[in-house]
């Protein structure tokens, strides 16, 4: 009889893998975050075992016991991990088993490929609520920071020109759209991850009478009426890595929206704007030059993007040539998961802090939205109430700023002589137009930046993020 030499698969073989492979091969050093979600597989599969008769209710009981006394140990850090055995499923049955005799029947029925599976769709669903209550956090920052400044104007900008003037609370609310949308991209991933795996086996089930339904219920796999969900396919439930591309996504999408943002906040904090204070606790100096507050947490956020769309590249590039079902190429696609959800969690924790610690310069944003060439497309739209169709509207307007800009004066400070030379329509109370807050409250239509809009938004972000 060969020795075996592996405690899961050792009877095929006649010796153990090099100690090389086996630092090569492990897995435990990062799968192992996932113990709570195997121990909480582990009791739903046994308890299923009992139900169905393959084990007795005292078995039952007994691996249900050993595992709780494990997860006490692995939350207090008293559990030791060892390489040898690979994995997170193996540390803890080896050592369940040498505690609780009957734990040598807990792996009957089941195998690792929809063992982790089991993990890795309890670990989206718990992540997938943590990132969404913390990107409401953030979210909260900016609403809080949008009613703090509910009066102040500033310049909107396309091509990073000068374009309309908004309030900055519309320009803040632009942000939580983009905030809402990955908040419920999550939630999006946690209801794909919310189907059971567990009976599907390597790849094709198993010969034993189980019951997928129970342990589809005793874990939460269910829908909102309390119904069992469990995958369809054995071989693409063993082989699905979509999930995972999913999440990846969300993250990688969230990082992007992130480096927008902290791209605003940049420009916004420098001195050439000037429109904000970013907090010092959020800011760092210079080792050389005494005077600079460097935006460290916007720049992090910028670049954090960036590795979050690295670990989405992975996944796709680790998944794109596999042949069904699985392969040991899919071990690595728990790294850049955890990563990912790592990441994710504190650059939404940094991004609350910025928001909640950062100033308005009031007087800077009015300076800045003062310029009368921020009304050019008012003064067109002027022109239209006049009969003229727009593409006239618009060249004559474009014709009144190049004359503005010849005499070097201000837009409103030509004469109606002057723009008159232009075109006719202009009557005396074309001046008018230049009154910023008549400009800014005529843009009432829904999604504009006028006073009864946004007042209409702080309702509806308040009821949201209640």
């Amino acid at each position: 009889m060969a020795k075996s030499s592996h405690a899961t698969w050792g009877g095929r073989f006649t010796a153990g893998p090099a100690e090389l492979m086996l630092q090569f091969s492990e897995s435990v050093s990062f799968d192992r975050r996932l113990a709570a979600f195997d121990i909480a597989g582990s009791k739903a599969h046994s308890a299923m075992l009992a139900h169905v008769g393959l084990i007795t209710g005292a078995e039952r009981n007994a691996i249900h016991a050993g595992l709780d006394a494990l997860l006490a140990e692995i939350e207090a850090g008293k559990f030791v991990w060892e390489t040898r055995l690979e994995d997170v499923h193996m540390n803890i049955e080896q050592a369940l088993t040498k505690r609780v005799p009957a734990a040598a029947k807990l792996h009957t029925a089941r195998s690792r490929n929809e063992q982790i599976a089991v993990d890795m769709r309890l670990f989206f669903k718990h992540a997938c609520a943590v990132l969404g209550e913390k990107i409401r956090g953030a979210e909260r920052a900016l609403l809080a920071l949008a009613d703090a400044n509910r009066a102040v104007l500033i310049p909107g900008y396309t091509h990073l020109q000068r374009a309309q003037p908004v309030f900055f609370a519309h320009h803040l609310f632009a942000w939580l759209e983009m905030l809402e949308r990955d908040r419920q991209r999550f939630a999006a991933v946690a209801a794909s991850a919310n189907w059971c795996p567990l009976g599907v086996g390597a790849i094709a089930g198993t010969t034993l009478p189980i019951d997928r339904e129970f342990t589809a219920k005793a874990l939460g796999f269910v829908d909102a009426k309390g119904r069992p969900r469990v995958t369809q396919n054995s071989m693409d439930t063993v082989a699905d890595r979509d999930l995972f591309i999913e999440f990846a996504a969300a993250c990688a999408l969230f990082g992007v929206h992130l480096s927008r943002i902290a791209e605003d906040l940049i420009l916004w904090s420098s001195t050439e704007f000037k429109f904000i204070e970013l907090p010092d606790a959020f800011c760092t100096g210079s080792s050389l030059m005494p005077q600079k507050k460097n935006p460290d947490s916007c720049e992090l956020l910028r670049g954090k993007s960036a590795r979050l769309q690295g670990n989405l590249q992975t996944l796709l590039v680790l998944t794109k040539g596999l042949p069904l079902t699985y392969n040991r190429d899919l071990q690595e696609d728990k790294p850049p998961i955890f990563d990912s959800f790592d990441q994710t969690s504190i650059c939404a924790d940094v991004l609350a802090g910025t928001l909640g610690g950062l100033t308005v310069h009031a007087a800077n944003c009015a300076a800045a939205v003062a310029d009368p060439a921020l009304l050019a497309t008012d003064l067109a739209d002027y022109l239209v109430l006049q009969g003229v169709p727009f593409r006239d509207a618009h060249h004559a307007v474009g014709a009144v700023v190049r004359l503005a800009e010849n005499h070097k004066v201000a837009l409103n400070h030509l004469s109606t002589a002057d723009v008159q030379t232009v075109h006719p329509a202009f009557k005396a109370d074309w001046v008018d137009v230049f009154d910023l807050k008549r400009a800014i409250a005529k843009r009432e239509g829904t999604g504009m930046p006028g006073p009864k809009q946004l007042a209409r938004q702080f309702t509806r972000w308040k009821k949201v993020l209640q």
